[in-house]
């Protein structure tokens, strides 16, 4: 089964300082909560590792398929095992008084059986967890710190 989830925030800030915090995916561990690491593999590669349930962390590689500057950045997995698949986009708008409408959209599919009871907790509540991350984002981007 897929899901979808889009969410929407605005971030006081010029447009390409915005775009280029969020487009460092190694600092993601700041502002996501569940998020432990991201290591770049290659010019639009990354492999990241994700905080599961009982201890138990989830793994997955990730393809940046659109890196379109101060407007977007999209991405979705990467031969992946069948337990974690993703996709989705970032998009960047430029408001007045230097502001920055930031709308993610998010899609996920979680596998059946026992790894799939893992990633579906991984992912449970993705609006609750999207809306704290922009959140932490906004935080991060305004004031250097997550909230």
């Amino acid at each position: 089964m897929t899901d979808k989830v889009t969410k929407t925030i605005t971030v006081n800030g010029d447009l390409s300082s915005i775009y280029n915090i969020w487009a460092n995916f190694e600092a993601f561990p700041y502002f996501m909560k569940y998020v432990n690491k991201i290591t770049k593999t290659g010019p639009r590669t990354s492999h990241w590792e994700v905080a599961g349930p009982l201890g138990v962390n989830l793994e997955w590689d990730a393809e940046t398929t659109r890196l379109d500057p101060n407007q977007r950045i999209a991405w979705n997995t990467k031969d992946h095992d069948g337990s974690v698949t993703t996709s989705g986009d970032v998009v960047f708008a430029e408001l007045p008084d230097n502001q920055i409408r930031i709308t993610v959209t998010m899609n996920y599919s979680v596998p059946g059986g026992k790894v799939g009871e893992a990633v579906a907790q991984v992912f449970s509540n993705p609006d609750t967890r999207l809306e704290e991350d922009l959140r932490n984002f906004k935080a991060y981007a305004e004031n250097g710190r997550s909230s």
